[in-house]
């Protein structure tokens, strides 16, 4: 996280390297997080390299204790040249419908600086809702409650095959 502008959209820290693999290590083994790194098809098929297909990342965060079916959803495309070109766009309908079907999600939120216009229209367009803005944080707290009518929607906007393998298993799943 070298980049001013991704700590500033993200909320994050500089952290050093140790600090960097502590986290790493933390969030493989919590419980109350889920994430989906995203790869680049066409840096993958050509080298093989994950590390180098790495373009950005998506989090589901079980974090209300109150509402055990809520999770808050993030996306970031870290790589600039990859933004604007619906790879946020399909990371986040894959992650909500994983969320969906694996953890039996119904109410997910997205929190969002009051300047990040992209993010905020993107959620705008998955139809979820402003429900809150705080000055202190300067962002917008977005909601949006599962419904088989949305959940169809969903599906209807896989364009092509989307496939995501679970870190540790086998199998592959294909939406």
């Amino acid at each position: 996280m070298k980049s001013a502008e991704l700590r500033y959209w993200t909320g994050s820290e500089v952290l050093t390297l140790d600090e960097e693999f502590e986290m790493q290590e933390q969030w493989h083994q919590d419980q109350d997080k889920c994430t989906f790194i995203i790869l680049e098809k066409s840096i993958l098929s050509t080298t093989r390299n994950e590390i180098e297909a790495m373009i950005g990342d998506t989090n589901l965060f079980f974090n209300e204790v109150d509402q055990p079916h809520s999770a808050e959803i993030e996306i970031m495309i870290a790589d600039v040249a990859y933004r604007g070109k619906k790879r946020g766009w399909e990371a986040l309908i894959l992650m909500l419908l994983h969320g969906i079907n694996k953890f039996n999600i119904s109410r997910y939120t997205a929190k969002i600086k009051f300047d990040n216009e992209k993010s905020i229209k993107m959620f705008e367009k998955l139809k979820f809702c402003q429900v809150e803005k705080s000055q202190i944080f300067q962002e917008y707290t977005f909601e949006k409650v599962v419904n088989q009518k949305w959940r169809d929607w969903l599906y209807s906007e896989i364009t092509g095959a989307i496939c995501y393998k679970v870190y540790n298993e086998e199998e592959l799943y294909c939406l």
